[in-house]
C-alpha cells in the first residue's frame, strides 16, 4: 500500500505521531505511558512508511495491514503471538482515545476483519527449534545438493545449490534472523544481505538488526566456509551486488529496464544485468522461506510438533538454547545480539526452570 498525496495531507492535520504522543500525556499510570510508548512508535512509524500523516484518514485496510505486518513479525520470530496481539490493543485503544477526542469519526481497528491477520495465540508451546539431528540433516542435504548440481544429476544450477547450502549454513550457524539477510517488501530500509556487509576476514557480517540499528554479527567457520564458497561461485561485480540475489525473472527483468532503455532482449537476464552493472534485488522473507520449504521436503530429517519445514529464525533459537544450556548464557546474548542478559534469560526461561528443578532435586536427595 501506497500513500497517496491527500492522505499525507489529512482532513484535519492531526498526525498520527502527534495524536500518540496526546494519548500518552492523558495516560495517568507512568507504567501504561512507558509500556505502551515503543509499541504505539512503532504503529506511527508504520504509518509513516505507508504514507499515513494524518491520524482523520485511517481506515480498516490500513489496521488490517499494521495486523499483517505484526503477523510477518512474529513469523520472523521477532514477536510471540500475545506480544503482537497485546500491540494491536494498544493500538485499538489508542485510535478509541482519538474516536473520544473526535480526531476519527470511529475506530478503525475495532473490526474482524482488522484483526483477520494477527497470530494466533497458541502459546510458545508452538515455537520451533531446530534439534541437532535436523540441523545436520539440512546442512548434510544442502551440501550433497551442490555435489549433485555440479555432477549434473539434479536440475538446479551451481549457483542456486551454492546459495541455498550458504542460506543453511548461514543461519544454523550464524543466529541472524531471516529479516536481517532477506529483503523486506514492507520495510524499505530491509534490502537484504550484501557483500559489502560482509568481511570474511573479520569473521563478521553487518546486518540491519532488530534495534533497526545496524549491528555485527558473528561468523563462526563453518558460515564463513560457506559464505566464501558461494561467493566463488557467484562472483558478484561489486560489492552492491546482494549475497542472495532474487531469482524471479520478472523482478530482474524491471530491475534492467528501469535503469536502461537501450539492451539486446534476446539474452540472459543475469549477463544483461551484469554487463549494464544493474544490481538486481535481493531474495526476499517469502523467497528465504520457499527456500527453507524446498529443501525440508527433499532432505530426509524429520519434523515435529506439527511443523511442516524448518523455519528460519528455528535456528536462531536452536542456537541460543544450545550455548545456555551448556552454561554460556553471555555468549548466548552476543550470538544473539540481545541488548540485555534479561532478554536472554527471558527467551530461554525453560531452561532456567528446568535447571532450577535440577538443583532443587540435588540439595534434596
Amino acid at each position: 500500500m501506497s500513500g497517496s498525496s491527500n492522505r499525507r495531507t489529512g482532513r484535519d492535520g492531526n498526525t498520527v505521531d502527534g495524536a500518540v504522543v496526546r494519548y500518552l500525556e492523558s495516560l495517568d499510570s507512568g507504567g501504561s505511558k512507558a509500556t505502551m510508548r515503543s509499541p504505539l512508535s512503532g504503529f506511527a512509524a508504520f504509518c509513516e512508511r505507508e504514507g499515513i500523516e494524518s491520524v482523520g484518514t485511517l481506515e480498516t485496510s490500513d489496521l488490517r495491514e499494521y495486523a499483517f505486518a505484526l503477523r510477518e513479525r512474529h513469523i520472523e520470530g521477532e514477536l510471540k503471538a500475545s506480544t503482537a496481539n497485546t500491540y494491536f490493543d494498544y493500538t485499538r485503544a489508542f485510535l478509541s482515545f482519538c474516536v473520544r477526542e473526535e480526531l476519527l469519526d470511529r475506530n478503525p481497528a475495532d473490526t474482524n476483519r482488522a484483526t483477520e491477520y494477527l497470530p494466533e495465540d497458541k502459546g510458545d508451546r508452538t515455537r520451533q527449534f531446530w534439534t541437532p539431528a535436523q540441523r545436520r540433516g539440512i546442512v548434510a542435504y544442502a551440501s550433497k545438493r551442490v555435489d549433485m548440481a555440479l555432477d549434473g544429476t539434479i536440475d538446479v544450477s551451481r549457483e542456486i545449490a551454492f546459495r541455498d547450502r550458504a542460506i543453511v549454513v548461514l543461519l544454523a550457524e550464524a543466529g541472524v534472523r531471516g529479516a536481517e539477510i532477506f529483503r523486506d517488501t514492507n520495510d524499505d530500509v530491509r534490502d537484504g544481505l550484501h557483500w559489502s556487509d560482509v568481511d570474511l576476514e573479520q569473521k563478521m557480517i553487518r546486518v540491519f538488526g532488530k534495534s533497526r540499528q545496524y549491528e555485527e554479527a558473528a561468523l563462526p567457520g563453518a558460515a564463513r566456509d560457506a559464505l566464501q564458497r558461494y561467493q566463488r561461485v557467484l562472483e558478484p561485480p561489486s560489492d552492491d551486488w546482494p549475497v542472495f540475489p532474487t531469482a524471479h525473472a520478472p523482478s530482474k527483468w524491471g530491475a534492467l529496464r528501469a535503469a536502461v532503455d537501450d539492451y539486446d532482449g534476446d539474452r540472459p537476464i543475469d549477463d544483461l544485468l551484469r554487463d549494464h552493472e544493474v544490481v538486481p534485488l535481493a531474495l526476499t522473507k517469502e523467497g528465504g522461506r520457499q527456500v527453507m520449504k524446498r529443501l525440508s521436503d527433499e532432505a530426509p530429517i524429520e519434523l515435529e510438533d506439527g511443523h511442516d519445514y524448518l523455519q528460519p529464525h528455528g535456528a536462531r533459537r536452536a542456537l541460543g538454547a544450545e550455548l545456555y544450556e551448556s552454561g554460556h548464557s553471555e555468549l548466548a546474548q552476543s550470538a544473539l545480539r540481545h541488548k540485555s542478559i534479561e532478554t536472554t534469560h527471558e527467551a530461554y526461561s525453560d531452561i532456567q526452570a528446568a535447571d532450577v528443578a535440577d538443583s532443587i532435586d540435588e540439595i534434596r536427595e
